[in-house]
């Protein structure tokens, strides 16, 4: 398949370079994402959902899953879920805050703005590489969204 009309399956938008590795690992070793793409940003990842920028040219299409972290520098997390969930073409890509924030702020407006799943990093890297597993086998193995086999 062309490498530019391929689906991307996951769209990983995390800063933290340690974090983006384990969780790629993570789900590459669960065979869960053949397809993922990682943002350090949350401007990269508006620009890559909406075609803008360095992203402008690329194919049209959008990612089966998002996980996204809260704290991020030029545009944080919950801004990213407001304009994904505010836009009708990304309306309906599933959502999962993976994120250090305990904050209960930063949960309550998760959820008010239509998150799916609002996860804590665990600081045991196994638990972390675990959960990061579950997530992913749920959201692209058993979830089931309309317009799915």
């Amino acid at each position: 398949m062309d490498q530019n009309i391929q689906e991307l399956e996951i769209l990983l938008v995390e800063d933290n370079p340690l974090d983006a590795e384990l969780t790629m690992r993570s789900l590459k070793t669960g065979g869960l994402a053949n397809s993922l793409l990682w943002v350090k940003d949350g401007q990269e990842a508006l620009d890559y959902l909406f075609r803008e920028g360095q992203y402008a040219d690329r194919a049209q299409s959008i990612p089966r899953l998002v996980l996204l972290d809260v704290n991020m520098p030029k545009v944080n997390g919950v801004e990213v879920l407001k304009a994904i969930k505010a836009d009708q073409r990304t309306r309906r890509i599933p959502v999962v805050m993976l994120t250090s924030s305990s904050q209960e702020r930063d949960m309550a407006d998760s959820y008010h703005l239509g998150v799916n799943s609002y996860m804590m990093k665990p600081v045991d890297f196994g638990a972390f590489a675990e959960i990061v597993r579950r997530a992913g086998y749920y959201w692209l193995a058993v979830n089931v969204q309309p317009g799915s086999p």
